[in-house]
């Protein structure tokens, strides 16, 4: 009975010390869930401001800052402010625009959303350096009212590859021309000089803010926030021969900005950064799955990945790319279930390589100069050489472990029959007796005594795997050869 509790007892202790992971590792998950509801919380909370005060006081202008380049989450963004304006009954939308371009499919939305705006939209290139390229040549074009700023320039539209390259000579020309004709109903739409915005995109033309004007492409020049409002106020004659004035007495902007989730995406969905927290994400899984019950690499490798697939996911990501890295953490986990052999390490290295190359911008959709949405090669090559290199020292240090020599008990099993030992419980008739200093799990002889108190001499009779047979000694017999434990 002793032995059996013995094995209770620790059986227990490896229960509890498994569900003292399972818990810890649960309040680590808590953790994240609860701080990922928190940024939801703050994420909505602009929202909820802006309905709030539509019902106290009427804002008669919306502000919107757009500086840098055009992504998913930038049209997101500005759908937002323009949902705002609408919610608040504002006079019109200023959209402070600075961008040197971006994705084409995220202009469209952008676009379509300004197209159908129940608010007027001014779109404002704006402070003085500042430029409309590119992508926001098509959302300037789009404006209601498009005003500049001195030495402030637009256009240079022309189509090229999500990474910034050159796209095949086919695919360029139907690219050129769906901008173009983009670009042309804009124009047509607002009463612009279409064929100067077509130059945009066919021939790279830019503008200053003056020529702008000049080629009734921008209806007036600007020097700043304050003169705009005061303009539109007072009246202008824009680009269609129309005055255009709005009701901007004592005018109150409300400013509306980034939410915290909006940020979050916006840093994540920088190919750089998603493909890192991937890469580190399927690390930590991988180590978790090598060293199950540590729970913390493998919970921030959960949330890693998950932050880094949101990221990838507002970008032109190929599957070609997603697929190759996934096959590249799987053969990284069979490198850890065969060791020692380092194939698997290797082409995993491999499949992480071309995975960075081909998931961001490689097959994208045709995009406008900008920032180009691709994962850093220098960035790259130091993921696969540190995994590559980690993956040759795991193999390293198991090829190593396997030439050991392995420990072999000095006393075999069949050397143990005839040997004499001491019991260290009870046996009734199970329990624990050491053998020349080692410890074994033993039972009584059939019919040789009912039990044998802790203490008492055995001998060997048999042995059985890991279990030994003993029967009782001669009381005469005192000395032992084992430890009284």
């Amino acid at each position: 009975m002793t032995f059996i509790r013995y094995h209770a007892f620790t059986e227990l202790n490896v229960a509890d010390h498994s569900l003292n992971n399972i818990a810890r590792g649960g309040r680590v998950l808590l953790a994240v869930l609860v701080i990922l509801l928190g940024l939801w919380g703050l994420a909505s909370t602009a929202d909820r401001s802006a309905n709030a005060q539509s019902n106290t006081a009427k804002q008669s202008v919306v502000l919107i800052r757009l500086d840098g380049a055009i992504d998913g989450v930038v049209a997101s963004f500005i759908q937002r402010g323009l949902n705002v304006a609408a919610a608040q009954d504002s006079e019109i939308v200023v959209l402070m625009l600075d961008t040197p371009g971006g994705l084409l499919d995220a202009t469209r939305d952008i676009v379509e959303s300004i197209m159908a705006s129940k608010v007027p939209v001014v779109v404002y290139v704006a402070p003085e350096g500042a430029q409309a390229a590119s992508a926001g040549t098509f959302i300037g074009a789009a404006a209601d009212v498009l005003v500049m700023a001195p030495t402030t320039n637009i256009g240079a539209a022309s189509v090229v590859g999500a990474d910034g390259g050159d796209l095949p000579e086919t695919m360029s020309e139907k690219a050129i021309q769906d901008a173009a004709a983009f670009i042309r109903s804009i124009a047509e739409t607002r009463s612009r000089n279409a064929s100067a915005l077509e130059d945009t995109v066919f021939s790279s033309s830019a503008y200053s803010a003056s020529e702008a004007v000049g080629l009734k492409i921008a209806d007036f020049v600007a020097a700043d926030y304050a003169s705009l409002l005061e303009q539109l106020d007072s009246g202008v004659v824009g680009v269609s021969g129309e005055i255009i004035k709005f009701d901007l007495g004592n005018v109150t902007t409300r400013t509306v900005d980034l939410t915290l989730l909006e940020r979050l995406l916006a840093f994540i969905s920088n190919p750089n950064v998603a493909f890192l927290l991937v890469s580190l994400g399927g690390i930590g899984v991988i180590v978790e799955l090598w060293n199950p019950g540590i729970w913390i690499p493998g919970t921030l490798g959960v949330v890693f990945l998950i932050l880094g697939w949101a990221g990838i996911g507002q970008l032109p990501f190929s599957w070609a790319g997603v697929a190759l890295i996934g096959l590249s953490l799987v053969l990284f986990y069979f490198e850890s279930t065969a060791p020692g052999i380092g194939h698997f390490g290797v082409a995993g290295t491999i499949s992480l390589i071309l995975g960075g190359i081909f998931l961001i911008g490689f097959f994208g959709s045709p995009g406008i100069p900008g920032d180009a949405p691709i994962v850093n090669r220098w960035l790259l090559g130091g993921i696969a050489t540190t995994a590559g290199v980690f993956v040759l020292w795991f193999a390293s240090e198991i090829r190593k472990q396997s030439n050991m020599n392995l420990y072999r008990s000095p006393t075999m099993s069949s050397e143990l029959v005839g040997a004499t030992g001491t019991a260290t419980t009870i046996l009734a008739p199970f329990g624990r007796v050491v053998i020349n200093g080692e410890h074994w799990s033993g039972e009584l002889e059939a019919g040789s005594a009912e039990s044998v108190e802790m203490g008492s001499s055995v001998e060997v009779v048999a042995v059985r795997g890991l279990r030994i047979t003993v029967k009782p000694r001669p009381i005469s017999t005192e000395f032992s050869t084992g430890d009284e434990n």
